[in-house]
């Protein structure tokens, strides 16, 4: 395993525990997040901070959540990953969602690196 996959797989496991600490042990100051879904970008932060309260308010809306890595594959200083995602949702949501109703989905982030920080992140629904 690769010092990128360590750190993906830190990151994946910060995710999986709600530990938004390890999450972002990672991450460059200046890290830009972008969330994709159906081809459209819907939600872009730029910095750490920005970051870390975006990852702080999703745990509330979660009683469970995990992503299990199904592929990597490395470009340059780009590194993908497949992921399965599975959650348990801890309250009712907008869009018709239930608390308890469970969300299966298959995805991909697109890991960015710089020096063994991660600069870009880019996660893909």
């Amino acid at each position: 395993m690769n010092s990128r996959e360590q750190i993906i797989g830190n990151y994946v496991e910060g995710y999986n525990q709600f530990d938004v600490d390890k999450m972002v042990l990672h991450f460059a100051e200046n890290i830009l997040f972008e969330n994709v879904s159906n081809g459209e970008i819907n939600l872009a932060l730029t910095g750490l901070s920005a970051f870390r309260e975006q990852a702080e308010r999703a745990i509330a809306y979660f009683t469970v959540r995990r992503q299990t890595i199904t592929s990597i594959k490395h470009i340059g200083n780009q590194t993908e990953i497949d992921v399965d995602y599975y959650a348990v949702l801890k309250a009712d949501f907008p869009n018709g969602l239930k608390k308890g109703d469970e969300l299966r989905v298959q995805g991909k982030s697109v890991f960015t690196f710089l020096n063994e920080k991660i600069i870009k992140l880019t996660d893909v629904a």
